[in-house]
Order: structure tokens, then C-alpha cells, then sequence
């Protein structure tokens, strides 16, 4: 009797280590951040070198943008992320005596709405799909501004789907912009797996049940506290390969 019970035990040990590893060969729905993961947000810093005299200015420009976007999130008062930048802009130059025109607004969503893909991107992008992922998107952008951005860069194609914080009027990394995606997409939060270069991004998404890998993009690190992505990379060359390496073998 107790050699049956523990061949029982032995045999749901064994059960249960072949779900894990059943789980982690299932290949999850890939879910890219776009604005720096995918395009290169330094094609941006002319526009800031021009109107500041100091290209930096756009690094803090954008962690003000997210700042922001994040705050009017939580205070329950939603807008558009565009519109977020453009008033971010100008508080930076009403606080530097600074006038921005109407040009300098177009200036700002034009370049925004055209930034190129990292170089290793779209080949990146190509070698994920080949392996069998799934591949959409989830920004904070308007969809038409995403849309343009991935159809300039030409790699719009190669995603399946794509979603805007927008849908739901919550910014990233709010739980409800990853459970609209989520709900879209008719899958569990252990299903998806969310790429992006910052790591309020992933810390959001792993928070919401979600599997998350990180591109160290420059400027772009691990947070020592808090939820961490399973995948870490310099590019997304690096990631796409630890990936198919993963999840290998899966259906």
C-alpha cells in the first residue's frame, strides 16, 4: 500500500513537471511596445537641439511624457498621448523662457509619427514569425499614429494586430491597458508576452500575469524592486533568439 502511494506521488510529481514544461514550450502571443523598443526615438533629438539649444532635452522630455501620461492615468483624467507631449513640450519651455509655435507643435507629432525602426528590427521581427509567434502591438499612441509610424518604417505587415492605450483611455502601465489587449485577444495573461526597452513597461505587464522581455535599449535598465521580465537582451535580435531557443519544439 505505501509503495502504491508513493508511485501515486511519483506519478503526479511527474505530471506536474510535464505541464511546466508544457508551459514553457508554448510558444505566448507576442505583444511589442513601439515608441524606442521598435523605432528609434533619437532621430527625434534635432527637433529638441533646434528649439532648446540642447539635444538632451528630449530624454527629458519623453520621461516627463511618461511621467505624465502615468499621472493623469491614476488621477482618472485621460488624454491623448499626443496631446500629453505637446503640453509637456511647452511647460518645458514656458519653465527656459522659450515660445514654441504651432510649427514647432507639427514639427514635434510629424517626427514622432516617422521615426525609423532600430536596424535590427525588421529582420528581428521576421525571424520571430518564421519560428511560429504571433506577433501585435500595445502603445499609448493613438492607432493612427502607430499605424503611420509602422507603415513608414514598413514593418507594418508583420504584425497580426495592433492596440492603443487609446481603446480603453488607461495608459500603459496601467492593468486595464493590458487587459484590453488581453480580452481582444481572447487569451490568459500567462499566453502573452510583452517586449519592450522600459522597464515600467514590463514591470506593468509582469504585474498583470503577463511574460515580459526587456531590450536594454541605451539609457534603458533593470529596476532592482518589484516584478521582473523573465528575458533580458541587448537588441531585439537578442531577445527574438532567446525566445526560439525557449520555446523550441512547441506546436
Amino acid at each position: 500500500m505505501l509503495n502504491k502511494m508513493r508511485r501515486g506521488r511519483k506519478d503526479k510529481g511527474a505530471g506536474v513537471e510535464q505541464r511546466e514544461i508544457a508551459d514553457m514550450a508554448e510558444r505566448p502571443l507576442i505583444v511589442f511596445d513601439v515608441n524606442e523598443t521598435l523605432l528609434d526615438l533619437e532621430t527625434m533629438e534635432p527637433t529638441f537641439a533646434r528649439i532648446f539649444g540642447d539635444k538632451d532635452a528630449m530624454r527629458l522630455w519623453f520621461a516627463n511624457l511618461i511621467m505624465y501620461s502615468a499621472a493623469l492615468t491614476v488621477a482618472g483624467c485621460y488624454a491623448p498621448f499626443t496631446d500629453i507631449g505637446s503640453a509637456v513640450m511647452k511647460m518645458m519651455a514656458n519653465t527656459r523662457g522659450i515660445r514654441i509655435t504651432d510649427a514647432d507643435k507639427t514639427e514635434l507629432t510629424d517626427r514622432f509619427a516617422s521615426m525609423p525602426p532600430h536596424a535590427e528590427v525588421p529582420g528581428a521581427l521576421r525571424k520571430l514569425r518564421a519560428a511560429g509567434f504571433r506577433l501585435f502591438t500595445l502603445t499609448d499612441n493613438l492607432l493612427e499614429v502607430q499605424t503611420r509610424q509602422l507603415q513608414q518604417g514598413g514593418i507594418a505587415d508583420l504584425f497580426e494586430r495592433r492596440f492603443s492605450a487609446d481603446g480603453v483611455k488607461h495608459h500603459k502601465p496601467s492593468p486595464e491597458a493590458y487587459g484590453y489587449a488581453q480580452k481582444e485577444l481572447g487569451v490568459g495573461p500567462s499566453q502573452l508576452c510583452l517586449i519592450a526597452c522600459h522597464t515600467w513597461d514590463t514591470l506593468g505587464a509582469v504585474a498583470a500575469g503577463w511574460q515580459a522581455a526587456l531590450i536594454k535599449r541605451p539609457g534603458n535598465e533593470l529596476l532592482g524592486v518589484g516584478p521582473q521580465p523573465g528575458i533580458v537582451g541587448m537588441d531585439l535580435d537578442d531577445v527574438a533568439d532567446q525566445l526560439i531557443a525557449l520555446h523550441q519544439g512547441a506546436d
